[in-house]
This record gives C-alpha cells, sequence and structure tokens, in this order.
C-alpha cells in the first residue's frame, strides 16, 4: 500500500478495483456524502450524460465503473464503494475522475476524509489519499483523485480540489450543462434532445450499516492513533507493525494477514421484494464470436441481469439455455446497433448454474449481476440504449420520452412482474416521441428496448378504478 498527498501520482496496475470514499466519522451530526465518477476524454470533458456515476445513475454504460453502496465500520467510519475496471473503459476515456457533493454542508464539516483503492481480486490497498482538513473548508463539492492513462498504463494522481459552487461548478468544469429543472417547461423534452445533466435530488438512505467483525483467532488489537482505527495484527508482531498497519477499509472484515475480505461489501439495494432474484457476485467474461457462458455463481431461480458490450457490427443476442441445451425466449437482449451496448434481464429455472448463449460477430464482454444493481424508477431515470429498471410502489403515470437517432429506430417499454409474462406498456417509432402509460401499485421490472435517448418520470395520480397497466390516458391519446 502507497500513501501519497495531494499532488502526488503514483503507478496503477490497471487491474480492476474497488475505491473507497471514507468518513473517519459518521452519525448523528456528521454531513452526508454523494460519491461520484467522471469520465472524460482526452479535452478533459465528458462526452455525454452516460459519463457521470452517481446515485441517480449508477453505473457507467460499458459497466467499467460502478457505485456499489456503502459500508459502516464499528468505529464509526463510512465507506461510500465504487468498482472500477479500468481496462473495459472505451479507449476515447483518458481520466476517470473520482469526487463527492455534501447536500447543504460544507467539507469543512466532514472530519477525516480520504480515498483508498483496493485490488478486486487479492482485496491489497493500492492507494490512500488523506484529505488535509486546511484543505476542505467551505467547499460543498470536492475532487478526491483521478486514475488517468500515461504510456499505455494507468497512473493515480490526488488532486484534493474543493468547489464553493458545489456539483454545478464542478460539473460545469468537466463539460456539463446543469439547467435548475424547475425554469424547464416540461413538454419541451422531447424537442430538445437529449436533456443537460441534471441537479442532484436528495440523495436515498444508505443501506444499513454491517455488523463490525470479530477478529480472527491469534490476534490482539493494535493500538489506535489519532483518526485511525484500531487493526487486528498477529499476535507476536513488533510495534513498529503494529503501529504502521493501515486501518481495515470501513466495513469489511480483516484477513489474518490484515488484508480486506471484500465479499462482504453490501450494494444499495433498490425496493425490489428479494423474491425477484437472489444475489450473487458479479460475473464478467470476454469471448469472441458465438460462445456460451457458464455462470457458476448463479444457481439459485430468479431474475439476473445481463450486460453487454459488443465491438463490431451485426446482429447481436444473448439467450438463456435451459438443461437441454435449448434457447429459451425471450432473449435476455438483442440488437443490431455498432458497437453494441445494451441492459437485459433473464430468468433463471435454478436448475444448475446459469447458462447463456452469445451470438455476435467481433469481440465482447458480458456481465451477469444480480437484480441489486439495478435503478429505482420511483424518480425520473435517464438513459442511453436498453436498460432494466426497477419499481415498486403506487399507482403512478409514467411519462415516457424519447428520441431517436436512426430513420427505422423503434422503442419498446415493457413491465415484468416476478409471476407473470412481460406486457407492452408502449411501442412506437421515433414520432411523436412521447406518451404516458398507467403503472399500477406493486413491484416490477420495467424493460426499455432502444438505442438512443430516452426518460421515464413518474407522476403521482389518484388511480381511475378501471385504468389497466399501460393504458395511455385520453388526454394523450388526443394528443396522437
Amino acid at each position: 500500500m502507497t500513501q501519497i498527498i495531494k499532488g502526488g501520482n503514483l503507478p496503477m496496475s490497471g487491474e480492476p478495483m474497488r475505491v473507497a470514499v471514507v468518513r473517519r466519522a459518521a452519525g448523528p451530526g456528521v454531513p452526508e456524502i454523494d460519491p461520484a465518477a467522471l469520465l472524460l476524454d482526452d479535452s478533459g470533458k465528458v462526452r455525454g450524460r452516460s459519463d457521470l456515476v452517481f446515485y441517480n445513475q449508477r453505473a457507467h454504460a460499458a459497466s467499467a465503473v460502478e457505485l456499489l453502496g456503502n459500508a459502516r465500520s464499528e468505529d464509526g467510519r463510512m465507506a461510500d464503494w465504487l468498482e472500477i475496471d479500468p481496462g473495459g473503459v472505451e479507449p476515447e476515456v483518458e481520466r476517470i475522475v473520482i469526487a463527492a457533493s455534501s447536500e447543504g454542508a460544507t467539507f469543512g464539516e466532514i472530519p477525516g476524509l480520504y480515498l483508498e483503492a483496493v485490488s478486486t481480486a487479492t482485496g491489497e490497498r493500492m492507494v490512500v489519499y488523506s484529505v488535509d482538513d486546511d484543505d476542505a473548508t467551505t467547499e460543498t463539492a470536492y475532487v478526491l483523485g483521478e486514475f488517468y492513462r500515461r504510456d499505455g498504463g494507468w497512473k493515480f494522481r490526488a488532486v484534493g480540489q474543493g468547489y464553493d459552487s458545489g456539483l454545478p461548478g464542478l460539473a460545469a468544469d468537466y463539460g456539463f450543462a446543469v439547467e435548475d429543472e424547475t425554469d424547464a417547461e416540461p413538454e419541451a423534452e422531447a424537442d430538445a434532445g437529449p436533456p443537460p445533466a441534471p441537479a442532484l435530488p436528495e440523495a436515498p438512505p444508505p443501506a444499513p450499516p454491517l455488523p463490525a467483525p470479530a477478529a480472527p483467532a491469534g490476534t490482539v488489537p493494535a493500538a489506535a492513533t489519532p483518526g485511525a482505527a484500531a487493526t487486528a495484527v498477529p499476535s507476536g508482531a513488533g510495534t513498529e507493525a503494529a503501529a504502521a498497519a493501515p486501518p481495515a477499509p470501513a466495513g469489511v472484515p480483516v484477513s489474518k494477514a490484515g488484508a480486506p475480505l471484500l465479499g462482504t461489501i453490501t450494494r444499495r439495494i433498490n425496493s425490489l421484494p428479494t423474491d425477484f432474484g437472489p444475489d450473487f457476485p458479479v460475473f464478467t467474461q470476454e469471448g469472441k464470436g458465438e460462445d456460451i457462458v457458464r455462470v457458476e455463481s448463479a444457481t439459485a431461480a430468479g431474475f439476473a441481469v445481463v450486460d453487454l458490450v459488443r465491438l463490431g457490427d451485426g446482429h447481436v443476442e444473448v439467450s438463456r439455455l435451459n438443461h437441454r441445451n435449448r434457447e429459451q425466449s425471450p432473449s435476455a437482449l438483442s440488437g443490431w446497433a455498432d458497437d453494441f451496448t445494451g441492459r437485459g434481464i433473464v430468468d433463471h429455472d435454478g436448475n444448475g448454474p446459469l447458462r447463456l448463449r452469445v451470438k455476435a460477430r467481433g469481440e465482447w464482454k458480458i456481465t451477469v449481476s444480480p437484480v441489486s444493481v439495478l435503478r429505482d424508477a420511483s424518480e425520473r431515470v435517464e438513459g442511453v440504449g436498453s436498460d432494466v429498471l426497477a419499481y415498486s410502489g403506487p399507482a403512478v403515470d409514467l411519462a415516457v420520452r424519447y428520441r431517436n437517432s436512426k430513420d427505422d429506430g423503434w422503442f419498446r417499454l415493457e413491465s415484468l412482474r416476478r409471476s407473470a409474462s412481460r406486457r407492452t406498456l408502449h411501442s412506437g417509432d421515433r414520432w411523436p416521441g412521447r406518451c404516458t402509460v398507467a403503472l399500477t401499485r406493486g413491484a416490477r421490472l420495467l424493460i426499455v428496448d432502444y438505442d438512443s435517448a430516452w426518460s421515464l418520470t413518474p407522476r403521482e395520480v389518484t388511480p381511475h378504478p378501471n385504468r389497466r397497466e399501460g393504458e395511455i390516458p385520453p388526454f394523450w391519446r388526443r394528443l396522437r
């Protein structure tokens, strides 16, 4: 592990890692923070809305940067975790900036802020950067550091730059045009193309804290140092080793060697009931052409999320195979777009490990995740391309907006409940590019099949007793 100061840099291996934004003290009176990652091109700007990863857009389109959730340790530290695979981002991405914002508070009120990165594979701590208390005062947004390409590899730089103007000021520096949504006309979205980055809404509540692990047998607590938690070290170790041992990542148990055991990090769960799909470790595999993917970690019955990135052109399709090697309908996802990126859903019957058939030209990377990674559609959600969302709440009118970039494109929105077949809520071409459909009360998945920009906005209603899910209100029917 290498600890660096502001302005310092060091080479990184480029392997997948988990990055934590940590507060050494958390609880009553200590402001909450919201981490974010921005993916920048060689001009130092984002290429579009999908290059911002935060709690309202939890994963980048290529699934190489993802916001996992937070975890609390017994000593009061709170860590917000991101997972980053530098080798999985597009070649156009030159920098990955790690930032944080605080709603209604300043970073001078947040004690002991630091960033650390650990190897996903081994748990080794790769870098730690602690923000000096004098460097964080009146700022309401803060850039902690950045991962950047250099000479065919990756390096990390400790930035330590704050913004009194908050997230809008930070976002503007990196190419976002942030507007106040209250000043915008709600019906102007369809004609304006993909909308600008939104002001961040109030953060959802954090996930329940993790229980503190017991110290492993044969260990004794190390002496605590100011501002740092005690760490278990092997009995018989000298005092120098105890003093030098860095604290374990917040909320993460440690092995006898002091390395974090990362399998216990929790995701910030969406509102779906647990019977929608089991939890299992995220699985990734790369390949080329047609192949069969076996997900050994996914054995229980339930839904699983499938992300695919394919370089090249031609048709691409991912389908589940049953125990007789027959493809099950409907497919998890499919499309024709060049350099395809999309997310779909598969319903596993629990008969052995989940097996998928990938049909695609060129190179591809597939990621299979539990449904807990899905974004929650209880508030406005925007995206580009195929996606799957989670909804569990009251009856609402769902305002649908989309703008196609191709003359032959087609938009489809479907609803999928746990024990029911897919139901089409809306299907149409690029005109009129908008509609409002009814969602009845209850939990469901919302499946977007598209290759361009779209948005879904739930609006509270007093449901009519005879309204059916997916029905377009009479007013909108007249507009069509």
